[in-house]
This record gives C-alpha cells, sequence and structure tokens, in this order.
C-alpha cells in the first residue's frame, strides 16, 4: 500500500452504534441508560454481560424485581411450560389454571389475616397501578378524599401514585414524618425521633383545628427505598396500625420493592407483626416479567366491576414465572438467608463506614442496602449529620461500573448508594461486591472534588 493512501477508519463497535441509536431516538425521559451506558446481551444470576464482552454484577436486580436473579432455571421452566402448552397468553381477567396457580401460592405466603379473609385484584403491569387501585380502593370504602403519606415516600410516577410521593405537591395528601435517624426531621434520631413522628401523627389527626380532615387512608413502605433505603422502626410501624385501626383509617402497605424476601421476611411487615388493611404487590412477584397485584381485607372490597382494570391485568408469563419464584423463595428459604447474608454485609459496611469519613451511614435490612456518603470536609449539624454528596455519589456508582459492578442512585439528594442484589447471592458474591465497592469509594474520593456550596434539594429517587 503506497503511503499516501488513506486507511479506512475502523469501524466502531456495535455496542456503540447501539447507544448512540438509542440516544437520538429516545426520550429524554430515560434514567438508567444514562448513567450505566452498557448494553446487556446475556444475563445469569447475579452477572450481566455487555455487547463489549465485559461482565457486571448487577446490584439493581431490575430495581429489586428479580429475586431470584437473571434467568433463573425455575423461572425460565416455568415459561417455557406456559409456552408449549398453547395456553392463552392473553386472557384478560379470566380464569385460567395459571392465574389460580399462581393466586394460590401467593396466599400461601402472605400473613395469616390477609390469606384467609384477603380479596386479591389483578391491575395493569406495574406497581403504581397497584398503588393507584389501592387508593381509589379506599377512597370508595370510606367516601372520604384525602390521603396520609409520608416525606421521602416513593409510590409511582403516574398521577395517584405521584401524589403520594415524597416530592409532590398535592393539597389533598398530607405529608407525615418518616423516622429517619441520620436526618431526624426533630433533630434527635433513634427510638424518641420514631416516638415524636408517631405524636405528630397522633396529633394532626385528633386536633379539629390541625386542618387535617378525615382521611381515606394512610400509605407507607415498611423500608423506603427511593427515599435513601430507611427501615422503618418495628415498634413505629405497629404505632402506625394502632394509630390508624383505632380511627378506622385503612392503612396501606406498598411492598413492592421489599416483598417476596427481600428485607428478610417473605413480606417486610412480618418483622413488626402487622397486617396492613390493603397489600400493594408488584416488581419481584411476575418473576422479573410485569406483574402487580393488591391484596386487601373483604370488607373494603365495594366497587362495582370494572372500577379499576387494565387490558394486561391477565399476563400469563408472569403469573407462571411469579409462581415459580414465590414457591422457590418459599421453600428454599431464600427470606431468612437473605436477613443473614444482609446483616453479614451491613457489619463489614459499618467497619468500613468506621474508616472513611465521607460515609455518613449505612443501613438496610436483608438484601436492601444503603451508603449515605456525605461531605467529609463539611461541618455536622447539632445530630452529628453531614451535608449530602450526591456527586461523590455519582463518582462512585461510575467507578464501581469501571469496576463491573452496577448500583443505584436513591435518596432526598441522590447521594445514597442502593445494593439490591439477587436473593441467590452467594458469600463469595457478596464479598466481591464490597471489594469493588469499596475500591471505587476509595478512587471517587481521591477523584472527586469537594464541593464549594450548599447540597441540592430537588434531586430524589433514581439519578440520571
Amino acid at each position: 500500500m503506497a503511503l499516501t493512501e488513506s486507511v479506512p477508519a475502523a469501524a466502531p463497535p456495535a455496542h456503540e452504534g447501539i447507544l448512540r441509536r438509542q440516544s437520538l431516538r429516545e426520550s429524554a425521559a430515560r434514567t438508567y441508560a444514562r448513567s450505566l451506558p452498557i448494553v446487556p446481551v446475556r444475563a445469569r444470576g447475579l452477572t450481566i454481560e455487555g455487547a463489549d464482552g465485559r461482565r457486571y454484577l448487577d446490584c439493581l436486580s431490575g430495581a429489586g424485581s428479580l429475586a431470584l436473579g437473571h434467568n433463573h432455571p425455575v423461572v425460565l421452566e416455568a415459561i417455557r411450560g406456559v409456552l408449549d402448552s398453547g395456553a392463552p397468553l392473553h386472557a384478560l381477567d379470566l380464569a385460567t389454571p395459571v392465574r389460580d396457580a399462581f393466586t394460590t401460592e401467593l396466599f400461601a405466603t402472605l400473613p395469616g389475616e390477609l390469606a384467609e379473609k384477603g380479596r386479591i385484584q389483578f391491575c395493569g403491569p406495574a406497581g403504581t397501578d397497584a398503588v393507584e387501585a389501592a387508593l381509589t380502593l379506599v377512597r370508595t370504602a370510606t367516601g372520604h378524599d384525602g390521603l396520609l403519606a409520608f416525606s421521602g415516600a416513593h409510590h409511582g410516577l403516574p398521577e395517584e401514585a405521584s401524589t403520594a410521593s415524597g416530592g409532590a405537591p398535592h393539597t389533598g395528601v398530607t405529608r407525615l414524618p418518616y423516622p429517619y435517624d441520620y436526618r431526624c426531621p426533630f433533630g434527635t434520631g433513634g427510638e424518641h425521633g420514631a416516638e415524636l413522628a408517631a405524636r405528630w401523627t397522633e396529633h394532626l389527626l385528633d386536633d379539629p383545628g390541625s386542618g387535617v380532615p378525615r382521611p381515606a387512608g394512610m400509605i407507607l413502605e415498611p423500608v423506603q427505598g427511593e427515599g435513601g433505603v430507611i427501615p422503618a422502626p418495628d415498634s413505629w410501624l405497629r404505632r402506625m396500625r394502632d394509630v390508624t385501626a383505632a380511627r378506622r383509617i385503612p392503612l396501606i402497605v406498598d411492598e413492592a420493592q421489599t416483598g417476596v424476601g427481600r428485607t428478610g421476611t417473605f413480606w417486610a411487615v412480618e418483622h413488626s407483626g402487622i397486617v396492613p388493611d390493603v397489600l400493594v404487590l408488584s416488581k419481584a412477584i411476575g418473576g422479573s416479567l410485569p406483574l402487580a397485584v393488591i391484596v386487601h381485607r373483604e370488607e373494603l372490597d365495594v366497587r362495582r366491576p370494572g372500577a379499576h382494570a387494565g387490558t394486561f391485568r391477565g399476563n400469563q408469563l408472569a403469573m407462571a414465572a411469579g409462581a415459580a419464584t414465590l414457591a422457590h423463595v418459599r421453600e428454599n428459604g431464600l427470606a431468612r438467608r437473605a436477613g443473614e447474608l444482609g446483616a453479614r454485609m451491613l457489619g463489614r459496611l459499618g467497619r468500613l463506614a468506621d474508616s472513611c469519613a465521607c460515609i455518613g451511614d449505612v443501613r438496610g435490612r436483608g438484601l436492601m442496602l444503603g451508603v449515605e456518603l456525605v461531605d467529609a470536609e463539611a461541618a455536622a449539624d447539632a445530630t452529628g449529620a453531614r451535608p449530602a454528596a450526591p456527586a461523590l455519589a455519582a463518582a462512585v456508582r461510575d467507578a464501581c461500573l469501571d469496576r463491573g459492578l452496577i448500583v443505584g442512585l436513591g435518596g432526598r439528594h441522590g447521594a445514597v448508594i442502593r445494593l439490591l442484589p439477587p436473593l441467590t447471592l452467594t458469600d463469595e458474591q457478596a464479598d466481591a461486591i464490597l471489594d469493588r465497592l469499596t475500591d471505587a469509594i476509595a478512587a471517587a474520593v481521591r477523584t472527586t472534588p469537594a464541593p464549594t456550596g450548599p447540597s441540592p434539594t430537588t434531586m430524589r429517587g433514581t439519578s440520571p
């Protein structure tokens, strides 16, 4: 070849073309794709393989949807069974053997009172639709319109669900303080902070001058996920159950993310022993496929047919995958395993926090863990909390990805590293996750400039 002849430029790798076309074609509403520039092509268990040939440990688990990780054999077998049987894949809300098997398996796992006298409603296939179904249910049953919800909550994005979430202005929703030990709204933390939060709730409901009308219901998460992985104290949950029961206010518990063994019990309400009036379920109950239901006390079942319906409330593949997942978690004691392994991981994270000033708090329950990053150079407030460090958290997330670890962000300022590994996690995999996270934090601290101003106050949930 002559020296003057040009050499054709090498074609960019296929995954780069896919990412470029996505950025050109898809809406600005996309989120995870902005911070995780990977193209998954294969996955099994904890591991994702990208089109670039790299392998990643996935601690997002489909935002908690993958209780058994990617492509678990029992899930694939259940899906193939339906496909090979000739059964309808779309059946609206008609009774089918697949639907009956899913319902039977689900009721076998529920708290006793709901299992004995509960009613199930299949909703549209997303958890947000289940939240909307729960809200319309209690409004119809009580004849009231207002709602009690909590600061930091995340119940979804459609109109009704988002009004109950922490950042949405809505005059029909009364915002209540959620116990948050590290950033206690009352400046005390601990049991005293939770007690003050409970007293404030009682005061608003019982004071005729509070301006809070009789609500249709109260909705809460036993562990706030998007809000920053904040477990509610069991005593506070029992208090909320007592407060609502005494005033005949239906209690809705949103277990879209905490359910199916995630927190160390099959349902997170089991830690406290409470039984809600309405349980919102989604994510893992579909075995990685879209499925959402509510289970509620039979006395609330007063709506007319079609009052809250959806074309895709009969997802047969998701019901089959979900039944297989529920049974596998139950039969193999994976909830208990998640509690034990999560406690060990939390202990190691605590030791890391002792040696790393940029970690303000570590917390969680079972395999739902959070690491809150803070500005180590800033002064702490009266309770010892330092300002959130969202830029550092983003740098840690990026450094994790460089090391083959996928994590999420959450919290009021997007400064909480979230870990949601599958319940099938091994001890060795848990150690690998924490090794990579530890290394990523150290690298991010070395390369991230210290904040020059106050932490942003508008960021929450999944960061872009």
